[in-house]
This record gives C-alpha cells, sequence and structure tokens, in this order.
C-alpha cells in the first residue's frame, strides 16, 4: 500500500513550504536592499570617479592580469608547500611537548621556547630575519631568498599549529592511552593508533583555517624579493601609478582561498552535527 500523508499533514507540508519560500524572498529583498544602499553611498561619493580611475581600471586590469597569474602559480606553490611542512613540523613539536618524564624536559622546553617564540613574532619580521639575515652571515650552501622566505613561513605557522595538535592531544581522555597501554601497545604505538587520529579529527576545522590564513600570507613572500603575485602587482603599479594591480592581485586570492574556504566550513559543519548527534 502506497503511504498517502493525512490532509493534516499536507497543509502543514505546505505551510512549511511557504514559510521557507517566504524566507528566501525576504532574505533576497533585504540583501537586494543593502546592495544598492552601498552601491548608490559609494558611487555617489565626492571622490568615486578618481577612485574608479585610480582602483578599477578596466586596461590595466587586462594589461598586468598575465603577469599577475604567473605569479599567482608561485603562490600557489609556495601554498602546497608550506603547508605540508607547517602542519609536520607543528604535529611533531606537539608530540614533543606531550612527552612525558623527566628526561624529556629539555625537549620539552625547547619545543616551548619555539612556540612561544614563534608566537609572538609577527611573520614580517621573521620573513627579514631568514631573508636578509641569514644571507648576511655570508656561509657557503646559504639557500636563495625564495627558499629562506618559505622557512620562515613555515616556522611562524608551524608554531600556530603546533598548539592546535597540542590541544587535540590533549583533548583525548588519558583513559585512552592507558587502555591501549593495557593492551600491549608501547606509548609509541598508543600515539600513533589511538590518540593521533582522534586528535587530528578534533581539530581539523581550525586547522583548515589557520591553512586558510596561510594562503593569503604566502603573498609576504614578495618581502623578500621574489615575483609573486602581490609583486607583479607591484610592479604594475610602479609603472603606471596606478593601483588596479593590486585589486586584481586581490581578487585572484579571494578566488584562490574560496575552495578552501568551502571545505572548512563543510568540515566545521560535519564536526558539529556529530557532536550534536553524540550528545
Amino acid at each position: 500500500m502506497t503511504y498517502r500523508p493525512s490532509t493534516r499533514q499536507q497543509e502543514r507540508i505546505a505551510y512549511r513550504r511557504g514559510r521557507a519560500v517566504r524566507s528566501v524572498l525576504l532574505a533576497a529583498a533585504s540583501t537586494a536592499v543593502v546592495g544598492l544602499g552601498l552601491a548608490f553611498g559609494i558611487t555617489g561619493a565626492p571622490g568615486w570617479e578618481r577612485v574608479k580611475e585610480s582602483f578599477f581600471d578596466p586596461e590595466t586590469a587586462v594589461e598586468y592580469l598575465p603577469q599577475i597569474l604567473e605569479g599567482l602559480l608561485l603562490n600557489l606553490k609556495l601554498l602546497v608547500v608550506c603547508a605540508t611542512c607547517a602542519l609536520t613540523l607543528g604535529l611533531l613539536v606537539a608530540v614533543l611537548r606531550t612527552l612525558r618524564g623527566p628526561v624529556f624536559f629539555p625537549v620539552r622546553a625547547l619545543a616551548t621556547g619555539y612556540t612561544y617564540s614563534f608566537r609572538g613574532l609577527p611573520l614580517i619580521i621573521v620573513i627579514y630575519l631568514f631573508a636578509f639575515g641569514i644571507p648576511g652571515l655570508r656561509l657557503q650552501g646559504t639557500p636563495d631568498v625564495l627558499v629562506l622566505g618559505a622557512a620562515a613561513i613555515i616556522v611562524t605557522y608551524g608554531a600556530y599549529l603546533a598548539e592546535v595538535f597540542r590541544a587535540g592531544i590533549e583533548s583525548v581522555h588519558p583513559s585512552q592511552i592507558a587502555a591501549a597501554r593495557s593492551l600491549g601497545l608501547s606509548y609509541r604505538q598508543a600515539m600513533r593508533h589511538v590518540v593521533l587520529p582522534q586528535a587530528v579529527r578534533r581539530v581539523a576545522p581550525p586547522l583548515l583555517n589557520d591553512t586558510v590564513a596561510l594562503q593569503k600570507d604566502v603573498g609576504l613572500i614578495s618581502l623578500a624579493g621574489p615575483i609573486d603575485a602581490i609583486r607583479a602587482a607591484q610592479i604594475g603599479v610602479a609603472q603606471d601609478a596606478d593601483f588596479t594591480p593590486y585589486i586584481v592581485a586581490g581578487v585572484l586570492f579571494v578566488l584562490l582561498a574560496l575552495p578552501l574556504i568551502s571545505v572548512t566550513d563543510w568540515v566545521t559543519l560535519r564536526a558539529a552535527r556529530r557532536q550534536n548527534a553524540g550528545t
């Protein structure tokens, strides 16, 4: 027998559908009103025409788009390398900070000093120290400024990610390790097979948020000299005295971040649903 909802149930469904359509229409209308208000407010400003010529010139945007895209490719490569290395470094430092026993006190102290220092230092200063300070030592085998700048980004974000990983590790109840040890696993095996999988799953949303921030900060590599998207835009601004290349670079960075932001929102929503389902 085919199920047919009752008349009352059909009325409820129709009412909920009508409320949903009404909510969508109200949201669209309010968004349109706010958007039009902002548009009229900005375009009606006395200096809008001058700002439009200096920041939103289509001809300048088309002229420098290829150079900026070529520089953006460098930023994308840096993002992949720096994110992978920073996550690895952060996980290693977090594990070192959670080692127990007096014999590991020097290791814990070094790891703690590292996280405290690089979480407090501005990334710009770290890039300057690595890109210009290390070459000043005139040591043989010194890498170029691109590698040094990437290293500055990695050690800075590694400190932030280390604290995120440590929070995830310490959120796992100690009874999990005790149960694993009672089954014959060593401390290292318990961390690898029991603690770390739970910790990484719990801190996945903040890890992705830090990766989004890293995606923006790889643009600071231009301070060291390599021609990335920001440096290419800066060259265009210097040549034409027009700030439109900066807007082009900014839009490209936003487009680059959108997929990662979407994944972050999805993971955060999934984690919230899982937590609510478990309570």
